[in-house]
């Protein structure tokens, strides 16, 4: 008898602008940002759980597969129980993830495996849930999450949650750099706000350019080029000082531009096309500067189904 499982591949997130506004009073930062999914994917599958095991269990391997926890703590498993409780039905399951987005990278990684497995579960237990619901569930599970189920390009609004489509022409090439070790996103957001305090910094309500709307609407990638920014870039490279000699790197070495992806260390680069990334990738993993250089096109659509298999 053959294993009933369901394999969903969900996209990384880059955030080509990213604006954080004060700290409200539930402690979370207003946002006004652009996501764009970009095909650096994990592999989520949810199989039917053999023997007398019931709940949730965890396996992980891949890209950073060491800091990633394979208890109750993680993602997935809070989604497929948090989808499992709003049907009624007991969540005896195993989730397997295959990783290639960086762990703790500012890539949305985590929240793309929860959303990866929110799509597994509902497909593997025929539970049919509306996509109204599924987008409720995911922003139960984080902020990031209800992108990862969409992808494309999009704006996110309150704390990146409440999504706008964007409309975006063409395809976008980007050079990823990992550097070693990973960022805590809630520590980067308080260095922010530390350092604007320093600096006596006005913290005013974030909005998204008009500019690089127009650049995704031209499909121009040397006008976006101008647009990219992130108000946490500051925070993450005070942080992690050797990310500023990666951005330097990635530009002098031919990238229209490179920004940190979301609270970082993650660096990547606005590239013209596809042979321009290839060369840029191949010239910043010769540099030295960070610990793995990956390619991307983006935008790609969020988590889908791509295998089953049924007893």
């Amino acid at each position: 008898m053959v294993e009933r499982s369901v394999t969903v591949t969900v996209p990384a997130k880059i955030n080509l602008h990213l604006g954080v506004g004060p700290v409200r009073a539930d402690g979370y930062h207003d946002l006004a940002t652009v996501f764009h999914a970009v095909d650096m994917c994990d592999t989520v599958t949810a199989s039917e759980t053999t023997g007398s095991a019931v709940g949730v269990k965890i396996e992980v391997e891949g890209e950073g597969a060491q800091f990633v926890p394979k208890d109750s703590k993680n993602l997935m498993a809070v989604a497929a129980e948090l989808l499992a409780r709003h049907h009624g039905i007991s969540p005896n399951v195993t989730v397997h993830v295959h990783k290639k987005i960086p762990v703790a990278g500012g890539m949305a990684g985590g929240s793309a495996d929860a959303a990866g497995a929110l799509i597994a579960c509902d497909s593997l237990w025929q539970t049919h849930t509306p996509k109204i619901e599924l987008d409720s569930l995911a922003t139960q599970l984080g902020s990031d999450v209800p992108f990862a189920l969409h992808g494309g390009t999009s704006m996110g609004t309150s704390r990146g949650e409440v999504l706008t489509p964007v409309i975006s022409t063409g395809e976008f090439h980007w050079v990823i750099a990992f550097n070693e070790g990973g960022l805590s996103t809630p520590r980067v957001y308080a260095e922010c706000d530390r350092l604007r305090e320093l600096s006596h910094h006005k913290v005013t309500a974030p909005f998204v350019p008009e500019a690089l709307l127009y650049a995704l609407r031209a499909g121009d990638p040397v006008t976006l080029a101008h647009e990219l920014s992130n108000d946490l870039q500051a925070a993450a490279i005070s942080l992690k000082p050797t990310v500023q000699r990666v951005l330097e790197t990635g530009v002098e070495l031919g990238a229209l531009a490179g920004i940190v992806s979301g609270s970082g260390p993650t660096c990547v680069f606005l590239t013209r096309d596809a042979s321009h990334a290839l060369d840029v990738a191949a010239r910043l993993s010769g540099a030295g500067v960070c610990r793995t250089v990956r390619t991307a096109r983006g935008p790609v659509p969020g988590a889908r189904v791509t295998h089953s298999t049924s007893n």
